[in-house]
Protein backbone atom coordinates (compact mmCIF):
# COMPACT_ATOMS: atom_id res chain seq x y z
CA UNK A 1 0.00 0.00 0.00
CA UNK A 2 2.95 2.42 0.61
CA UNK A 3 4.08 1.37 -2.66
CA UNK A 4 1.40 2.55 -4.18
CA UNK A 5 0.64 5.50 -2.49
CA UNK A 6 4.49 6.76 -3.22
CA UNK A 7 3.77 5.90 -6.87
CA UNK A 8 0.34 7.96 -7.01
CA UNK A 9 2.24 11.01 -5.10
CA UNK A 10 4.99 10.81 -7.62
CA UNK A 11 2.68 10.73 -10.59
CA UNK A 12 0.53 13.03 -8.82
CA UNK A 13 3.85 15.28 -8.97
CA UNK A 14 4.83 14.87 -12.23
CA UNK A 15 1.35 15.87 -13.80
CA UNK A 16 1.66 18.88 -11.98
CA UNK A 17 4.78 19.40 -13.46
CA UNK A 18 3.56 18.88 -17.33
CA UNK A 19 0.82 21.13 -16.85
CA UNK A 20 2.16 24.25 -19.22
CA UNK A 21 0.40 26.84 -21.67
CA UNK A 22 0.38 26.63 -25.19
CA UNK A 23 1.97 30.03 -27.43
CA UNK A 24 -2.30 30.96 -27.18
CA UNK A 25 -2.38 30.76 -23.65
CA UNK A 26 -4.38 27.62 -23.39
CA UNK A 27 -3.72 24.91 -20.31
CA UNK A 28 -1.80 21.78 -21.85
CA UNK A 29 -0.70 18.38 -20.15
CA UNK A 30 2.35 17.06 -22.28
CA UNK A 31 4.64 14.81 -20.67
CA UNK A 32 6.59 13.07 -22.91
CA UNK A 33 10.30 14.12 -23.50
CA UNK A 34 10.83 16.35 -26.06
CA UNK A 35 13.61 14.53 -27.12
CA UNK A 36 11.77 11.62 -26.95
CA UNK A 37 8.89 13.15 -29.68
CA UNK A 38 11.28 14.46 -31.57
CA UNK A 39 13.28 10.97 -32.24
CA UNK A 40 9.99 9.21 -32.83
CA UNK A 41 8.60 11.68 -35.05
CA UNK A 42 12.39 10.96 -36.61
CA UNK A 43 11.65 7.62 -37.19
CA UNK A 44 7.99 7.49 -38.36
CA UNK A 45 9.37 10.52 -41.10
CA UNK A 46 12.11 8.35 -42.06
CA UNK A 47 9.82 5.45 -42.36
CA UNK A 48 7.30 7.00 -44.65
CA UNK A 49 10.34 8.20 -46.74
CA UNK A 50 11.04 4.27 -47.21
CA UNK A 51 7.61 2.93 -48.21
CA UNK A 52 6.43 6.23 -50.22
CA UNK A 53 7.22 7.68 -53.15
CA UNK A 54 8.64 11.33 -53.11
CA UNK A 55 7.97 13.50 -55.87
CA UNK A 56 10.76 14.45 -58.65
CA UNK A 57 8.79 17.43 -59.85
CA UNK A 58 11.10 20.70 -59.88
CA UNK A 59 8.44 22.86 -60.00
CA UNK A 60 6.86 21.83 -57.48
CA UNK A 61 9.90 21.17 -54.69
CA UNK A 62 11.18 24.75 -55.74
CA UNK A 63 7.62 26.12 -54.57
CA UNK A 64 7.27 23.81 -51.02
CA UNK A 65 10.48 24.68 -50.03
CA UNK A 66 10.37 27.96 -50.77
CA UNK A 67 6.95 28.56 -48.90
CA UNK A 68 8.23 26.52 -45.91
CA UNK A 69 11.10 28.20 -45.00
CA UNK A 70 9.44 31.31 -44.92
CA UNK A 71 7.07 30.05 -42.93
CA UNK A 72 9.35 28.71 -40.51
CA UNK A 73 11.27 31.92 -40.01
CA UNK A 74 8.32 33.56 -39.71
CA UNK A 75 6.87 30.91 -36.81
CA UNK A 76 10.47 31.02 -35.16
CA UNK A 77 10.08 35.17 -34.94
CA UNK A 78 6.06 35.15 -34.14
CA UNK A 79 6.27 32.85 -31.52
CA UNK A 80 9.56 32.81 -30.31
CA UNK A 81 8.99 31.70 -26.98
CA UNK A 82 7.68 27.99 -28.28
CA UNK A 83 10.22 25.24 -28.56
CA UNK A 84 11.74 25.03 -32.18
CA UNK A 85 13.05 22.66 -33.78
CA UNK A 86 17.21 22.58 -34.74
CA UNK A 87 16.44 21.87 -38.18
CA UNK A 88 13.62 21.07 -40.61
CA UNK A 89 13.28 18.35 -43.04
CA UNK A 90 10.95 19.12 -46.13
CA UNK A 91 9.78 16.38 -48.20
CA UNK A 92 6.69 16.59 -51.31
CA UNK A 93 5.48 13.28 -51.24
CA UNK A 94 4.21 11.70 -54.66
CA UNK A 95 0.41 11.38 -53.22
CA UNK A 96 -2.65 12.44 -55.01
CA UNK A 97 -4.70 13.27 -51.74
CA UNK A 98 -5.09 16.66 -50.61
CA UNK A 99 -2.84 16.71 -47.24
CA UNK A 100 -0.06 17.65 -45.56
CA UNK A 101 1.44 16.77 -41.90
CA UNK A 102 4.15 17.93 -40.22
CA UNK A 103 5.78 15.65 -36.97
CA UNK A 104 8.19 16.38 -33.92
CA UNK A 105 11.66 17.32 -34.73
CA UNK A 106 10.99 19.44 -37.94
CA UNK A 107 9.73 16.74 -40.19
CA UNK A 108 7.13 18.07 -42.67
CA UNK A 109 5.62 16.59 -45.32
CA UNK A 110 3.46 17.77 -48.58
CA UNK A 111 1.27 15.55 -50.75
CA UNK A 112 1.48 16.35 -54.47
CA UNK A 113 -2.09 16.73 -54.92
CA UNK A 114 -2.66 19.46 -52.31
CA UNK A 115 -0.86 21.53 -55.06
CA UNK A 116 -4.58 21.03 -56.70
CA UNK A 117 -6.32 22.63 -53.73
CA UNK A 118 -4.01 24.99 -52.46
CA UNK A 119 -4.19 27.35 -55.88
CA UNK A 120 -1.54 29.79 -54.68
CA UNK A 121 2.01 30.44 -52.21
CA UNK A 122 -0.32 32.04 -50.49
CA UNK A 123 -3.23 29.19 -49.65
CA UNK A 124 0.05 26.62 -49.32
CA UNK A 125 1.43 28.84 -46.60
CA UNK A 126 -1.58 28.56 -44.86
CA UNK A 127 -1.32 25.08 -44.77
CA UNK A 128 2.40 24.51 -43.97
CA UNK A 129 1.44 27.22 -41.22
CA UNK A 130 -1.37 25.12 -39.75
CA UNK A 131 0.77 22.47 -39.47
CA UNK A 132 4.32 23.84 -38.03
CA UNK A 133 1.64 25.46 -35.34
CA UNK A 134 0.96 21.89 -34.24
CA UNK A 135 4.69 21.27 -33.48
CA UNK A 136 4.84 24.56 -31.93
CA UNK A 137 1.80 23.98 -29.83
CA UNK A 138 3.12 20.30 -29.01
CA UNK A 139 -0.27 19.20 -29.78
CA UNK A 140 1.52 15.62 -30.68
CA UNK A 141 2.75 15.33 -27.29
CA UNK A 142 -0.20 16.38 -25.32
CA UNK A 143 -2.46 13.94 -28.00
CA UNK A 144 0.12 11.18 -26.99
CA UNK A 145 -0.29 11.70 -23.17
CA UNK A 146 -4.10 11.98 -23.25
CA UNK A 147 -3.80 8.52 -25.34
CA UNK A 148 -1.74 6.40 -23.27
CA UNK A 149 -2.30 8.36 -19.85
CA UNK A 150 -0.54 6.95 -16.89
CA UNK A 151 1.54 5.09 -18.83
CA UNK A 152 2.91 8.25 -20.53
CA UNK A 153 3.37 9.13 -17.04
CA UNK A 154 5.08 5.60 -16.75
CA UNK A 155 7.74 6.50 -19.59
CA UNK A 156 8.89 9.38 -18.06
CA UNK A 157 9.56 7.95 -14.47
CA UNK A 158 11.40 5.13 -16.48
CA UNK A 159 9.00 2.39 -15.51
CA UNK A 160 8.31 1.60 -19.01
CA UNK A 161 9.75 1.41 -22.08
CA UNK A 162 9.33 3.15 -25.24
CA UNK A 163 9.07 -0.15 -27.10
CA UNK A 164 6.21 -1.09 -25.02
CA UNK A 165 4.45 2.53 -26.30
CA UNK A 166 5.20 1.91 -30.05
CA UNK A 167 2.90 0.79 -32.54
CA UNK A 168 -0.55 2.20 -33.87
CA UNK A 169 -1.10 4.18 -30.50
CA UNK A 170 2.20 6.08 -31.61
CA UNK A 171 0.98 6.32 -34.98
CA UNK A 172 -2.13 8.01 -33.91
CA UNK A 173 -0.70 10.58 -31.43
CA UNK A 174 1.96 12.23 -33.90
CA UNK A 175 -0.73 12.39 -36.60
CA UNK A 176 -0.41 9.52 -39.09
CA UNK A 177 -2.78 6.52 -39.75
CA UNK A 178 -2.04 2.80 -40.36
CA UNK A 179 -0.97 3.51 -43.98
CA UNK A 180 2.19 5.61 -43.55
CA UNK A 181 1.36 9.38 -44.29
CA UNK A 182 -2.67 9.52 -43.95
CA UNK A 183 -3.24 12.21 -41.51
CA UNK A 184 -5.86 11.91 -39.04
CA UNK A 185 -7.66 14.76 -37.04
CA UNK A 186 -6.59 15.94 -34.10
CA UNK A 187 -9.00 17.30 -31.81
CA UNK A 188 -11.38 20.23 -32.82
CA UNK A 189 -9.16 22.52 -29.78
CA UNK A 190 -6.20 21.32 -31.47
CA UNK A 191 -7.23 21.69 -34.99
CA UNK A 192 -8.31 25.49 -33.81
CA UNK A 193 -5.70 26.08 -32.43
CA UNK A 194 -3.16 25.24 -34.76
CA UNK A 195 -5.86 27.30 -37.16
CA UNK A 196 -5.47 30.57 -35.45
CA UNK A 197 -1.66 30.16 -35.08
CA UNK A 198 -1.38 29.39 -38.70
CA UNK A 199 -2.91 32.62 -39.75
CA UNK A 200 -0.86 34.57 -37.73
CA UNK A 201 2.47 32.98 -38.82
CA UNK A 202 1.33 33.26 -42.59
CA UNK A 203 0.61 36.87 -42.10
CA UNK A 204 4.01 37.25 -40.09
CA UNK A 205 5.90 35.75 -43.36
CA UNK A 206 4.13 38.23 -45.58
CA UNK A 207 1.06 36.01 -47.19
CA UNK A 208 -1.88 37.27 -47.63
CA UNK A 209 -4.42 35.49 -44.92
CA UNK A 210 -7.18 36.00 -46.51
CA UNK A 211 -6.19 33.25 -48.64
CA UNK A 212 -6.42 31.00 -45.79
CA UNK A 213 -10.59 31.16 -46.69
CA UNK A 214 -10.21 30.90 -49.97
CA UNK A 215 -8.45 27.67 -49.52
CA UNK A 216 -10.56 25.97 -46.99
CA UNK A 217 -13.54 26.87 -49.71
CA UNK A 218 -11.17 25.02 -52.20
CA UNK A 219 -10.73 22.14 -49.56
CA UNK A 220 -15.01 21.99 -48.82
CA UNK A 221 -15.31 21.93 -53.26
CA UNK A 222 -12.69 18.84 -53.17
CA UNK A 223 -13.90 16.91 -50.23
CA UNK A 224 -17.25 16.91 -51.09
CA UNK A 225 -19.84 16.28 -48.43
CA UNK A 226 -18.85 16.03 -44.76
CA UNK A 227 -20.06 14.85 -41.72
CA UNK A 228 -21.77 17.25 -39.10
CA UNK A 229 -19.25 19.04 -37.20
CA UNK A 230 -20.69 17.66 -33.91
CA UNK A 231 -19.85 13.86 -35.38
CA UNK A 232 -15.96 15.03 -36.30
CA UNK A 233 -12.82 16.87 -34.35
CA UNK A 234 -12.36 18.24 -37.46
CA UNK A 235 -14.40 21.90 -37.36
CA UNK A 236 -16.63 22.36 -40.32
CA UNK A 237 -15.54 23.94 -43.19
CA UNK A 238 -18.05 27.00 -42.50
CA UNK A 239 -17.16 27.05 -38.68
CA UNK A 240 -13.27 26.94 -39.59
CA UNK A 241 -14.05 29.62 -41.81
CA UNK A 242 -15.68 31.86 -39.64
CA UNK A 243 -13.29 31.81 -36.82
CA UNK A 244 -10.13 32.32 -39.10
CA UNK A 245 -12.23 35.27 -40.32
CA UNK A 246 -12.72 36.21 -36.68
CA UNK A 247 -8.72 37.24 -36.27
CA UNK A 248 -8.55 38.27 -39.68
CA UNK A 249 -8.15 42.01 -38.41
CA UNK A 250 -4.66 41.25 -36.50
CA UNK A 251 -3.64 39.17 -39.49
CA UNK A 252 -3.92 41.74 -41.98
CA UNK A 253 -2.40 44.04 -39.70
CA UNK A 254 0.57 41.93 -39.34
CA UNK A 255 0.18 41.05 -43.28
CA UNK A 256 0.49 44.89 -43.93
CA UNK A 257 3.31 45.69 -41.13
CA UNK A 258 5.32 42.25 -42.93
CA UNK A 259 5.13 43.72 -46.21
CA UNK A 260 5.88 47.20 -45.98
CA UNK A 261 8.76 45.74 -44.49
CA UNK A 262 9.68 44.00 -47.12
CA UNK A 263 9.26 47.08 -49.13
CA UNK A 264 11.77 49.25 -46.94
CA UNK A 265 13.73 46.89 -45.96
Amino acid sequence: MKSWGGLVALLAMLTLAGCGETPTGRSQLALVPEALMAEMGGDAFAEMRRSRPVARDPAANRLVQCVAREVIAAAEARYPEAGMPEAWEVVVFDDPSPNAFALPGGRIGVHAGLLQVAETPDQLAAVIGHEVAHVLADHGNERFTQQLGIKAVLLVVGLVSEGELAGEGLRQALGIGARLGIALPFSRAHEEEADQMGLAIMAKAGFDPRHSVALWRNMAKAGGGQPPEFLSTHPAHGSRIEALESHMSDAMAAFRAASEARCTG
